[in-house]
């Protein structure tokens, strides 16, 4: 089976889940992008895009582990739960940019 539908669950400030969707559709994949203001904004985002077929659902670094939990939790295992992570290398850039 092919990757034909996935989404992604992004934290930004000002982001209402209900309003902040972009899609991405090239013919033979569709993206889906939400944006969250809040981490707890997720797990209901992530059970709506596996209704509407997302065959996979990465979320971005902001949520951690125990949100990840929660979404993980949230789907019971219908799809496959990822997360952006960042290296060492990066810690110095990140401090910056949310100091």
């Amino acid at each position: 089976m092919a990757l034909t539908h996935w989404g992604f669950i992004y934290v930004a400030d000002g982001c209402d889940p209900a309003r902040d969707i972009t899609v991405n559709d090239t013919g033979t994949c569709r993206t889906v992008l939400v944006g969250v203001s809040r981490p707890d904004q997720a797990p209901p985002v992530a059970a709506r895009l596996a209704a509407d077929g997302a065959q996979l659902i990465e979320l971005c670094g902001a949520f951690g582990p125990t949100w990840t939990a929660r979404v993980i939790e949230e789907l019971d295992g219908r799809v496959p739960v990822g997360t952006v992570t960042y290296g060492p290398e990066a810690t110095n850039a990140l401090h910056a940019l949310f100091a």
